[in-house]
């Protein structure tokens, strides 16, 4: 059994992930078999995916986007929808947050555009970027037209947290 003190100190240190952990191996049998290196491997990566689940958590929260179920993994990939998989996979991978590019989604009403755009930003959040829906307001949209006239990217100034990535 583990000292309260001990669990104690771990949950001071905000260790949350880890006292999970050590409390599932402390009724867990297998964990007894395994080597003390072991054990201390499972602890650490236990906290580690602990705290990338709550920075997802926090960063989805924070973005508030209109479609929270969209995701990359769930595009249907029909002829009719005109969607290139190459283009796709390539803004699945971020890099056009990374190198603070602007992508454009356009196309006729109801044919997913808010999805696809909810669907990117939770794969930024997904790699660990800083998100913020951005409501169309007539001065995001004219500052959007000025990028478009001055054809050139301009960063959106947005939010005293400075998104990586904006949805609009």
């Amino acid at each position: 059994m583990i000292p309260a003190h001990t669990l104690d100190q771990l949950k001071a240190l905000r260790l949350d992930g880890m006292v999970a952990a050590l409390s599932d191996q402390a009724i867990s049998s297998a964990a007894a078999e395994l080597g003390f290196e072991q054990r201390l491997s499972l602890l650490v990566q236990r906290e580690i995916d602990w705290r990338d689940d709550k920075r997802l958590t926090r960063l989805l929260k924070c973005a508030r986007l209109k479609v929270s179920s969209a995701s990359i993994e769930d595009i249907l990939w029909r002829d009719s929808h005109n969607l290139d998989r190459n283009l796709i996979t390539s803004l699945a991978g971020c890099d056009w947050v990374r190198h603070s590019r602007t992508v454009l989604l356009t196309g006729a009403t109801g044919t997913g555009r808010t999805w696809l755009s909810c669907a990117l930003a939770r794969q930024a959040a997904r790699c660990g970027f800083p998100l913020h829906d951005h409501a169309e307001t007539p001065s995001t949209i004219a500052e959007l037209r000025t990028m478009h006239r001055g054809a050139r990217c301009a960063h959106l100034r947005l939010h005293s947290m400075t998104p990586q990535a904006a949805i609009c």
